[in-house]
This record gives C-alpha cells, structure tokens and sequence, in this order.
C-alpha cells in the first residue's frame, strides 16, 4: 500500500514500474497510480472532491460563513483494477470483483 502523499503522487509512474519490477502488488488512493500501470487504485473520487468544493465555494459566495458550512466526507469510492499489470504479476482477480470495479484496465 502506497500512502496519498504528494511525493507519492508525483512519482506515479516511477513507483508503478517499480512495482511490477520488483513483482509487489500494489494499492494507492487515486485512479491515476493504476492508469500509469500500478495494480491497483482505491479511493475517494477526485472529481466528487472538487464537485463538493464548488458547491462549498458557492455557498460562501452567496454570503454563507465558512465556519457555519458543514464538514462534509466524500461518499463515492472508485475502484480501478490493472489487468495488464496484474497479468505481469502473476495474479488473477475474481469475476465478480472485476464486474464491481469502476474501471478495469486491460
């Protein structure tokens, strides 16, 4: 498991090859570790992050104080599942956790 980190996030595709290199299977927070040939991703969606943040800016733009906005925890969680990579390691996912992955990369 790869820690969110900004680091980590920049060095996406470094630590995917160096995954598969070294033939650990891996899991990061975000879609794009997958994408750049990492195993796995599993996280809070990005894109339901920044739909929330709008939302919050328009409040506050409306007037709203931010201290009276609620904290609110993002609900939609994504799964994106590398096939390629999990082909050059060895492994085999189950059908029925392929059919509940967001996204599936072959």
């Amino acid at each position: 498991m790869i820690g969110s980190d900004l680091f980590f996030s920049s060095h996406s595709e470094q630590l995917a090859e160096l995954t598969v290199r070294h033939r650990l299977p891996s899991i990061y927070q975000f879609r794009e570790f997958a994408v750049a040939g990492g195993l796995i991703g599993y996280g809070g969606s990005v894109t339901d992050w920044g739909r929330q943040g709008g939302i919050h800016t328009a409040k506050i733009l409306a007037g709203a104080k931010p201290f009276d906005l609620p904290v609110e925890q993002s609900t939609k969680v994504e799964l994106i599942i590398n096939l390629k990579t999990a082909k050059a390691l060895g492994l085999t996912f189950p059908i029925t956790l392929l059919g509940r992955a967001d996204e599936v990369i072959e």
